[in-house]
């Protein structure tokens, strides 16, 4: 938050513990109760509706409620009309912009630039806390390994230390103020924990994760932000190993609260408490009620169970006042720490500049931007070599479609499309001649595709943009076939067939399996949901005025049936090679089971990626050369330094993105064959070298073991520095006892 450097002195602790003990002193137990409870209202007449509950204490927090003469007024009965004057929470799904949107999570990912993803927060921040919200429900730090589930696009990727890195950024921007406390926003991490692993990519579903995997994969990022200081985090809505998170002892108290540290509030997901009983975890409300204030949540998110059922559970001593008080106080110590226990919240901030937000939000997008292929260089193009291009496809024109899923508020009027932005870029020089081909991305109707044909035909080439609409990611919006949805791929065979260059630019919000149309295409840019500024990061890369940066967050499928896919598995005991794969229409007649392999493959679509994790190519070239190592024996507690030459070999100015990995080669419980450990982003100019240099204490090795203690082994350790999860320079090293 805005003060979080002075937080941890001992004497504001003091204050801030005296001022929570002194409330709950004096609170009836309904006001009490009243701090956990969040409600919605949605109606004309909002305040009118909600005035005697926040008049009366009986209401804590308030959820989707954007007005701020609502909000100003909500504010101004809980701070002077109610007995103890305690400001509200007002929370939004503010995920990656308000009215101004930046590229949803997973294409910011794509940046490895934490300083850009928290700038890109501290701008909502500021956008939403002008209209008087002071927390979001953000950063979503689920690792997301399936890439059918919808919040796949509301994720940082794959890797737990990516998403570590970008998380911790995020919760800085949006609570670290940088103009007083009148613009932090409260965030929330979430889902704590283990959702990105719903069975079949079903959102809401069953995740059975063991306690390894959940230590060692899927709990890292979580601690990120808390050690980032993360005010609030959010319980799951899944079930884990049969206990539901919104009443798990183990996440909530052991882990959150007695590991870790944690002092601030957690809120269940929306009506999860009540869900208990729908998940068969308890017959009835009052049960809920108990487990999930029993395990550790703060605030109910709109079930009203809370308010209904904790009075007589602390009436007839099952739940003990203590335990109630230290719910309470849990909120409290959010509300006072944020600084809204010491300002008027009725004095609105004032929105920033518009332009500062989408000169930002441009350059997110651009280096978000991941150039999957370029055969031939046919990027980028030159405006002096061309007198006309068909531009194609149901997704060039359309300012909502590439705000991306969760924008409850994002302003289309402020996107610029890629149709709108070339004819800016290229008016009087270059004609363009768009054919939108299909009404949605879901069209079946394949009447258009000769005109889009025609265009091609008579233009020097052909640029598509295709991919999902917003509606078909987010939450709720998982999908079993990621192939590119309706005709979209017939429409670019048929165009194909023109015989002109064929470029593609993808606006999706999860990685798509494009293993039968990938090679349609003479350039291939995936451009995620790229948010307000979109178009014009598009078109400046198109033309050469941006070169690509952006380096895959996850792993991209062949084929739908290959996830999940991810680049950290485990080596098993039969590791597939090049030599071992056979394709299935190579399978001779009457093959003997024997000669099929015997490895960790599918017959019909090996066992590689696409496209890997960390993969993204430039306008230019790069060379990795010179790796050097300190010492081959590190000490435990001691530490090894690891360098490589990396030099512009092209003939533009680019930005590689440099990745160290290692790999345990033995441990006490088996270890991914590849581990991301470090990463930089350097800009070279044409000839130019920079050496990059890495630090690697063994504590970043340690992990979860068998015995359940976390520590760094002993054994053989092999690292790389490469451009991508795959390939890069090798060497190895061993740590000591």
């Amino acid at each position: 938050m805005s003060s979080a450097r002075d937080m941890n002195s001992l004497g504001k602790a003091q204050d801030v513990e005296t001022r929570i003990g002194s409330l709950l002193e004096v609170m009836s137990i309904e006001e009490k109760v009243g701090q956990l409870n969040q409600v919605q209202c949605t109606g004309p007449n909002v305040v009118e509706d909600l005035a005697h509950g926040i008049r009366s204490g009986r209401v804590g927090s308030v959820i989707n409620v954007v007005d701020p003469d609502a909000i100003n007024a909500m504010q101004h009965i809980a701070i002077h009309e109610s007995r103890h004057g305690i400001p509200l929470l007002i929370g939004r799904d503010v995920i990656h912009g308000f009215k101004t949107v930046a590229p949803l999570p997973l294409g910011q990912a794509a940046s490895w630039n934490p300083g850009l993803v928290r700038e890109c927060a501290r701008v909502s921040a500021q956008e939403a806390t002008a209209y008087g919200i002071n927390w979001t429900f953000a950063p979503m730090i689920d690792i997301a390994r399936d890439p059918r589930w919808g919040r796949v696009a509301e994720s940082l990727g794959e890797d737990p230390f990516l998403a570590s890195a970008l998380g911790a950024a995020m919760v800085v921007g949006f609570q670290e103020s940088a103009n007083g406390e009148a613009d932090t926003l409260i965030a929330c991490a979430k889902h704590f924990a283990g959702y990105g692993a719903s069975e079949a990519g079903r959102d809401y579903n069953t995740t059975n994760l063991p306690l390894n995997e959940m230590r060692n994969v899927y709990l890292p990022p979580f601690k990120a932000a808390r050690e980032a200081g993360v005010a609030t985090f959010m319980t799951s809505f899944s079930d884990i190993d049969g206990i539901p998170a919104t009443a798990s002892d183990f996440l909530l108290d052991e882990v959150l609260r007695q590991e870790w540290g944690f002092d601030g509030a957690v809120v269940s997901d929306w009506d999860a408490i009540h869900q208990l009983c729908v998940h068969g975890l308890c017959e009835n409300d009052v049960e809920a009620t108990y487990l999930a204030a029993r395990a550790g949540v703060d605030i109910d998110m709109i079930s009203g169970v809370y308010e209904r059922h904790i009075p007589e559970l602390v009436a007839s001593e099952r739940l003990p006042m203590e335990r109630l008080d230290t719910l309470v106080g849990n909120v409290l110590r959010v509300k006072i720490q944020a600084g809204l226990m010491d300002r008027d919240v009725t004095v609105l901030p004032e929105e920033p500049a518009r332009m500062s937000g989408l000169a930002l939000v441009r350059e997110a997008a651009a280096q978000s931007l991941v150039l999957l292929r370029n055969e031939n260089a046919v990027l980028p193009l030159e405006a002096t070599r061309l007198d006309r291009l068909a531009v194609i496809g149901p997704l060039a024109d359309e300012p909502a479609e590439q705000l991306g899923t969760w924008v409850f508020d994002g302003d289309p009027a402020r996107s610029v499309t890629p149709l709108a932005a070339l004819h800016a870029m290229l008016e009087g020089e270059v004609e363009i001649d768009h054919v939108r081909a299909l009404e949605t991305t879901r069209s079946r109707d394949r009447s258009q595709f000769d005109a889009a044909f025609a265009a091609a035909q008579s233009a020097d080439m052909a640029i598509f943009f295709i991919g999902e609409e917003a509606i078909l990611s987010g939450e709720a919006h998982s999908r079993a076939d990621i192939t590119l949805p309706g005709v979209q791929a017939d429409l670019v065979r048929h165009v194909r067939g023109a015989g002109k260059p064929v470029i593609g630019v993808i606006l999706a919000g999860r990685p798509l399996a494009m293993g039968d149309i990938a090679d349609q295409f003479d350039a291939l840019i995936y451009a995620w949901h790229p948010g307000s500024m979109g178009g014009p990061a598009i078109a400046d890369t198109l033309f050469g005025r941006c070169v690509p940066s952006g380096k895959l967050p996850v792993s991209f499928p062949t084929m739908s049936g290959q996830v999940p896919i991810y680049y950290a598995h485990k080596q098993t005991g039969r590791p597939a090679t090049p030599e071992t794969v056979i394709h299935i229409d190579d399978i001779p007649s009457g093959a003997e089971q024997t000669s099929l392999g015997m490895t960790t493959f599918h017959l019909d679509a090996g066992y590689l990626p696409l496209y890997p994790f960390g993969f993204g190519l430039s306008y230019t070239t790069f060379d990795y050369a010179d790796l050097s190592i300190d010492r081959h024996h590190v000490p435990l507690g001691g530490r090894v330094v690891v360098e490589a030459s990396i030099t512009n070999t092209g003939d533009r100015a680019g930005t590689e993105i440099v990745q160290l990995y290692v790999r345990d080669r033995f441990g006490s419980l088996t270890r991914p064959v590849r581990e991301l450990k470090g990463f930089e982003r350097i800009h070279l100019e044409p000839g130019q070298s920079h050496r990059v240099r890495f630090e690697l204490h063994t504590d970043e090795l340690a992990f979860y073991g068998r015995d359940g203690a976390f520590a760094a082994e002993p054994g053989d350790f092999d690292v790389w520095v490469a451009p991508s999860s795959v390939g890069g320079l090798h060497t190895h090293f061993a740590i000591t006892a």
